[in-house]
């Protein structure tokens, strides 16, 4: 493990992927590997992309892979695809688009699976973008799922949020969600070249002004990933806000909240684990009869589990 790890700090990316993978399956050296690489992290700015199922979201990040690129930095990209709710697989789809960028050195791209998470992101995503982060890369990219305005979750990991718009598929109320709004740092109207795109902007400054006043006010850039246009303007806007959170009170306020958010998210995990192992221990035959039967409640049940557990 020290091997790999050094290895993965080192550059490799094969390694890298492996620390992901054995973080990702759960494995008994999981919490090791964390451990080890949280004192190096905190450095890479993490950017979250969300919107809609087809936004553009992974042509976006081909083409904003490719600004960083042109600045020096090294990028590390986490593409979420939807997992099967039958087999828990995913079709990984998103790296599909992102092929321009596979083979550069300087950038590393894996696809990871939601694992039924609402919010787009699962625990995983995280650890892996940390993982990321301690292995030297400047820019963290994690594209989300794409399931609407329950995606809010991204905001507990992620510096700089890009909400991607698009003309033409009833975005005029999507943006209206209050959770998605709010998430936003930055609105993007991608296939600008489409009619409608203005007007989905204008909906989006109207909507803004609704919210009251902001000490950052979320820009919202026009953009066309097909074309190529507008991409560096939103590169410019991350970098902008990059600097805004290291400046302002506000910045310190939100990594405040999102290690929060993190402790009590491993917190969560732990006291699942260990409830889940003492429910399968006490389940039996004749206690799902008596289950059935009324003959004793899922409360009353719960409740002298918890007890046991706390003892």
């Amino acid at each position: 493990m020290n091997n790999l790890l050094e290895r993965a700090a080192a550059g490799d990316i094969r390694a890298i992927g492996r620390l992901i993978s054995l973080v990702e399956a759960e494995s008994s050296s999981s919490k090791d590997i964390m451990k080890t690489i949280y004192p190096k992290s905190g450095r890479a700015h993490v950017i979250g992309i969300t919107g809609s199922p087809g936004a553009g979201k992974s042509t976006f990040v081909n083409r904003l892979i490719a600004q960083f690129l042109a600045e020096g930095k090294r990028v590390g990209v986490i593409a979420i695809d939807p997992s099967s709710p039958f087999t828990g697989g995913a079709i990984l789809g998103d790296r599909l688009r992102m092929q321009d960028h596979a083979l550069e050195e300087e950038v590393f791209i894996r696809s990871m699976g939601s694992r039924g998470n609402l919010g787009g992101v699962s625990r995983s995503t995280h650890e892996g973008a940390l993982i990321l982060d301690a292995c030297g890369y400047d820019v963290v990219i994690v594209e989300t799922v794409g399931v609407g305005q329950s995606e809010v979750d991204i905001v507990k990991i992620a510096d700089t949020v890009c909400l991607i718009l698009t003309p033409g598929m009833g975005d005029d109320v999507q943006i209206m969600k209050a959770g998605i709004m709010e998430i936003a740092d930055i609105f993007v109207v991608n296939k600008a070249d489409r009619e409608g795109a203005d007007k989905v902007a204008a909906d989006v400054q109207v909507m803004l002004k609704m919210l009251g006043e902001r000490e950052w006010v979320p820009p919202v850039v026009l953009v066309s990933s097909q074309k190529n246009t507008g991409v560096d303007q939103v590169k410019e806007v991350v970098n902008k806000h990059s600097a805004y959170l290291a400046e302002s009170a506000e910045g310190r306020r939100r990594r405040w909240s999102q290690l929060e958010m993190e402790v009590e998210a491993i917190l969560r995990g732990e006291i699942s684990s260990i409830v889940e192992k003492e429910w399968k221990e006490r389940r039996n035959d004749r206690l799902m009869e008596d289950l059935s039967a009324r003959k004793c409640d899922p409360y009353t049940l719960s409740g002298e589990i918890i007890q046991k557990i706390i003892k």
